[in-house]
């Protein structure tokens, strides 16, 4: 009797296995584009012609403003007056030299040095602090005053470069509100626009307080995917709040990081010349002369030399995809989270 029971178990046993081989079989052939006979499927293409629609005109200006302009590089291996035809029997191409005029200018390093070691300040200051800040305001208990701080910190990146220099001229000039407290104290005034050493930290200081609650909006949008119910348990688990940030928050964020971490790597020899070029006096050129300034006086004032000014923008360029690319490559060895 008990082995006739077994018997219906075993070939149910067995019709469950063969039913599960099957499945198998059928997941891994879908998975190959086939079908459980092994016979190739033919995948119809979704009618999704609507999201491209509303994608052509963004792809359309990014071709027009973004694409269309680079055959202008050409004239960076010309000896290009403005007005002459890019291409036409008259051009006369002159290949490596305005690259080779660069490399040997007198202050080619100092261009280097100064664009990297502003940046640098930039990237170290300017690079954390948001993330600080996102996490600081995440966790707050008060989220009525976290949203009022973030308003707050959000609206000094509405302030234009031009009203943003101006109140450094304010406050740091050589008659701005510092030196004419200085002065009352009876201490010594400064010049900050005058001494080449004072330059990197008024521009990175500067541009760090302006756009660093821009930046965190990023971060907490991040942050706002996270689930209560790892606070919960966490602190069930008797985690304090730090400790929370620590294993909860900014695991959350930590692919948002390393994306942000690598553009801003790709970007320590890309400087905007507008900040750079209102703060700069002839007193700090030592400092405050940069290749995107160096570019925009050659290329566009005085004297100009567009096709020596666009080899060297095309070598700025050209070292910034070399450190985005390294930032990548490593990133990937080390990390999941890469642009490609």
């Amino acid at each position: 009797m008990i082995e006739e029971e077994k018997k219906p178990a075993a070939a149910l046993a067995a019709a469950n296995a063969e039913a599960a081989a099957d499945t198998a079989a059928a997941e891994a052939a879908a998975a190959k584009g086939k079908n459980a006979k092994g016979e190739q499927m033919r995948i119809k293409p979704r009618k999704s012609w609507i999201p491209v629609l509303f994608i052509l005109p963004a792809l359309a200006f990014l071709i027009m403003f973004n694409y269309v302009p680079m055959y202008g590089i050409l004239i960076a291996f010309q000896d290009y007056v403005p007005g002459d035809d890019f291409l036409s029997e008259y051009t006369i191409w002159i290949g490596w030299q305005n690259f080779e005029m660069f490399f040997n200018a007198p202050n080619f390093w100092q261009l280097i040095g100064n664009t990297f070691f502003l940046n640098l300040w930039g990237f170290l200051i300017g690079f954390p602090l948001p993330i600080i800040v996102a996490l600081l305001l995440n966790s707050s208990i008060n989220k009525t005053m976290s949203k009022v701080m973030q308003t707050i910190f959000i609206a000094p990146n509405f302030i234009s470069l031009v009203v943003m220099v101006g109140i450094l001229y304010l406050f740091f000039g050589s008659d701005g509100f510092i030196n004419n407290v200085a002065e009352l104290m009876g201490a010594d005034t400064y010049s900050y626009f005058l001494e080449p050493e004072a330059f990197r930290p008024l521009y990175t200081l500067s541009g760090a307080w302006q756009g660093f609650g821009w930046a965190a909006i990023i971060y907490l949008a991040a942050l706002s995917g996270v689930d209560p119910t790892l606070h919960e348990a966490a602190t069930i688990d008797g985690a304090s709040r730090f400790r929370r940030i620590l294993s909860v928050d900014f695991p959350a964020i930590a692919s948002t990081v390393s994306i942000q971490l690598i553009l801003a790597i790709g970007g320590l020899l890309a400087s905007g010349h507008e900040k750079a070029l209102l703060m700069q006096t002839e007193a700090n050129l030592e400092t405050s002369e940069i290749i995107a300034t160096y570019v925009y006086k050659r290329g566009l004032t005085g004297y100009t030399q567009p096709g020596y000014a666009t080899a060297i923008g095309l070598f700025s360029s050209l070292i910034n995809v070399i450190l985005l690319a390294g930032a990548n490559f490593l990133a990937k060895r080390f990390s999941a989270n890469t642009l490609w």
